[in-house]
């Protein structure tokens, strides 16, 4: 390996210096060329221990000149812009060398890490590609492709291999944790060696953190790994038999990160921590998961969200299926130690509305429904060696500074929100509970200009003695506390969801409005493009996930009116995450139930009645055929109070019993919630 670094790196500065290939596409191969030379100066950096020794000043220099093509003051004339190389390189070759140019980018945290064979592997792609161009002025597109597609999937036993055991072995999955137990986390320069770029957020929330007492770092990590565990404990799953907890969260919140590590310790299990993927093989499309930064061009990631395009056939389908499949294989012992994730979320960034370039790659109709299958039986063969039914999670979501200048305050109110006393909602929401399981149906309606009008069915009980519809939703996996959820039936279910601004895994949607009948989607619009056209393709592809229809998987009362009122006062409402976001109003899910791959493990409420409503007429055809049951998504929409006409349960003799109206809640015993609002 270390040969073949060698000749890549004698070959880069070779390029800089050559000139046997034809302008435009000299200078494109030169300037990446260059790129990689960097890295080289990065790894010298790294492995003699200078980088420990540099300043702050001296590492953002070096971040900056690293990150350049990304950021947002440079990325008009970038070659990682799919429009600008479009623009210089001309048409289908200009997106193909752009989307290479991305690929290669991964380096910097590769480096970092020194896991140099990364490096390599893109050098020598760079160096094929850069033949071609030796051998013909200006190469047709195809051939190209063609060194792409076999970099893929020759390297899938690479990347793909590599991404399942960073996540179930936690010798492996270690950088990123050795990083925070092992640096002085009061000097801020940690940052710069995590092999992320390091903005604002990142600084300003560490340095935050560093000014909170351990009492209150404690009680924010210990919120989060008790919710963990109670996760467990509350779906009857052994915990003991677990050995790795799996954590996602974003650069910055290493202090409550280490807290949590050392609680997770007591509990028998050792962090694994990959980073969110730099690589076309493992990159997912819609989402960033791991350990990933908060304040990098968002635009440049949804640029290339499609690169998987360039090499989505059924060969390249069935080879990382292949790998999948051999990895959990050969680690089957270490993955039955795998507990689930923990994940710390984060919200307040700045409104991020995409463009659609039709310069970026696209993903064809035939691509897409390949995808969709791949994710599919990628689903169920992890399921296969990590268990739904012996698995658990939990996530919570914390501020950044970007929602502004009241940045601590806001923290402050998080605190308070995501340690709301969970026993006074849990006696609250029973009351509402009551109230729902004596109803054949659920009536949703907007007010004003809201045009929600929803009919929701639901799954009807053998033994209301013993027998529940509703969980009761305290602080487990889902921090903060207030929701009562169900899965509904789809037959019956019926009619229009609609929300005038609402902000799903980072994306706005405006005046978004979605159509069901039989619980399933039926129509979809909203209005954030001019064409109607680019509205519904926006929503197919992040909220339906290229499926053609997807069902109601959970219905929802949301009674966290502290959040909402936090909301209101800081006008926020439009930067909290989902997480937050669903326990401030009613919300409907989309996709998969609640239950997704545990439906047979009984779940019981804190009363003793047992949750019956966990299938629907779609999940349960996981026992003829699984690839017909599940969706491998769960997209929740909250419809906020002040846009609420009212939530009416009707029972089979067509009594109705009135839960909120006018955004209050009107059930004796659930008036307290109210308080917030007042």
């Amino acid at each position: 390996m270390e040969e073949r670094y060698n000749l890549a790196i004698d070959r880069m500065k070779a390029i800089i210096e050559e000139k046997t290939v034809a302008e435009p596409y000299r200078e494109y191969f030169q300037h990446v060329a260059r790129f990689i030379l960097k890295l080289d100066e990065l790894k010298q950096n790294v492995e003699s221990g200078k980088q420990k020794e540099m300043s702050e000043e001296e590492l953002q220099e070096e971040m900056k000149d690293l990150y350049a093509d990304e950021l947002e003051a440079n990325y008009e004339k970038s070659y990682a812009n799919p429009a600008y190389a479009v623009l210089v390189l001309g048409g289908e070759l200009g997106s193909f060398l752009s989307a290479v140019y991305t690929e290669i980018r991964g380096g910097i945290s590769y480096v970092q890490e020194q896991r140099m064979e990364y490096v390599v592997i893109g050098a020598e792609l760079l160096i094929e590609i850069y033949n071609k161009f030796e051998e013909e002025k200006q190469p047709q597109p195809e051939s190209l492709k063609e060194i792409f597609y076999w970099y893929a999937s020759d390297y899938c036993d690479v990347f793909a291999a590599d991404r399942i055991k960073d996540q179930i072995d936690p010798e492996r999955g270690c950088f990123i944790v050795n990083m925070i137990m092992n640096e002085d986390l009061s000097d801020l320069r940690y940052l710069y060696r995590m092999g992320e770029y390091v903005g604002v957020n990142e600084r300003e929330t560490a340095a935050y953190l560093n000014s909170l007492s351990q009492e209150k770092i404690d009680k924010m990590a210990d919120t989060f790994s008790e919710g963990y565990r109670i996760g467990f404990v509350n779906t009857g799953k052994d915990l003991s038999k677990k050995s790795v907890v799996n954590i996602y969260y974003a650069m910055g919140f290493e202090r409550i990160v280490k807290k949590a590590i050392e609680n997770f310790a007591k509990m028998g299990l050792k962090p694994s921590i990959f980073r969110t993927s730099h690589s076309v093989i493992t990159r997912g499309r819609n989402s960033q998961i791991g350990f990933f930064n908060i304040s990098g061009n968002k635009q440049y990631v949804y640029d290339h969200r499609d690169d998987i395009g360039l090499v989505m056939d059924k060969q390249y389908v069935e080879r990382k299926l292949e790998v999948m499949r051999t990895t959990y294989e050969q680690n089957k012992e270490i993955a039955a130690g795998y507990a689930g994730p923990a994940v710390i979320d984060i919200f307040g960034e700045k409104t991020f509305v995409p463009q659609a370039k039709p310069e970026a790659v696209k993903l064809s109709e035939k691509q897409e429904e390949l995808l969709v299958a791949m994710n599919g039986r990628a689903g169920r063969l992890t399921n296969e060696y990590l268990p739904g039914d012996e698995r658990s999670f939990t996530i919570i979501s914390w501020p950044v500074p970007e929602i502004g200048e009241q940045y601590h305050e806001i923290f402050d109110e998080t605190i308070k929100i995501n340690t709301l006393d969970y026993k006074l909602y849990q006696k609250v929401q029973q009351t509402m509970i009551d109230a729902l399981d004596k109803g054949e149906y659920v009536k949703v309606t907007g007010s004003g200009e809201n045009q929600t009008d929803l009919k929701v069915m639901l799954h009807p009980l053998a033994d209301p003695a013993k027998e529940t519809i509703f969980e009761n939703c305290v602080a487990d996996v889902n921090i903060p506390v207030g929701e009562v959820f169900t899965s509904p039936v789809l037959e019956g279910t019926e009619g229009t969801l609609f929300v005038s601004k609402v902000f799903l895994h980072g994306l706005p949607y405006y005046n978004l409005k979605i159509s069901f009948k039989e619980g399933k989607i039926t129509e979809y619009t909203c209005t954030n493009f001019d064409s109607e056209e680019e509205n519904k393709k926006y929503i197919f592809d992040n909220i339906l996930h290229n499926h053609q229809t997807l069902p109601i998987g959970e219905f929802a009362i949301g009674t966290n009116t502290t959040a909402y009122a936090v909301a209101k006062k800081y006008d926020i409402a439009d930067k909290y995450t989902i997480l937050i976001a669903e326990k401030t109003g009613p919300h409907f899910a989309v996709g998969d139930t609640c239950y997704s791959w545990a439906e047979d493990v009984k779940v019981y409420n804190p009363d003793g009645k047992e949750i019956i409503a966990r299938d629907n007429s779609i999940s349960i055809l996981r026992k003829e055929d699984p690839s017909k049951a599940y969706f491998q998504c769960h997209t929740d929409i909250t419809i906020p109070y002040d846009e609420l006409g009212s939530i009416v349960v009707v029972a089979k003799d067509g009594t109705e019993t009135e839960i909120i109206r006018d955004g209050r809640f009107l059930l004796p015993g659930t008036e307290i919630l109210n308080e917030p609002l007042n």
